[in-house]
């Protein structure tokens, strides 16, 4: 049988809530660097796809999602932990973002955002020079 009211429970909740400070705690994430690109994954279960918002501005991806949820009439609340509301994430990019080709979806409660990595951030081969040596590869390279 389920209790109506546990004052105990209440008390565990509002601490938990207050210790998590702002509701982005809410909001899980994994991020990984998959070849050229960086992957965010949030944990977004029960949320409408069509409430989730994701923009990236002056180097910040911020996602914002908002779920509800109202009883039907005739129904009475025995139990709610399942927070509701506005939830919002800033994640702070580096330079090496490409911010245009930013892509997101949305399946089974994940938000997967990916993110690519500029041309100018990819790592480049470097010539290493030896002098006057260096004439000789090259002239060596022609010739062969």
């Amino acid at each position: 049988m389920l209790m109506r009211f546990d004052p105990f429970r209440e008390v565990e909740r509002w601490a938990h809530q207050l210790s998590a400070g702002t509701r982005a705690g809410m909001m899980p994430m994994d991020a990984y660097r998959q070849g050229d690109q960086w992957v965010a994954a949030f944990d977004l279960p029960g949320f409408d796809p069509g409430s989730i918002d994701v923009t990236v501005e002056d180097n910040t991806l911020t996602v914002h999602a908002e779920r509800s949820w109202e009883p039907k009439e005739g129904e009475q609340i025995l139990i709610s932990e399942r927070p509701q509301g506005a939830f919002t994430r800033h994640i702070a990019l580096g330079e090496g973002v490409d911010a245009d080709h930013v892509e997101a979806s949305y399946e089974a409660g994940v938000l997967t955002v990916r993110l690519p990595v500029a041309e100018q951030a990819k790592p480049r081969k470097v010539a290493i020079t030896t002098g006057a040596g260096q004439q000789a590869l090259e002239a060596g390279s022609q010739a062969a």
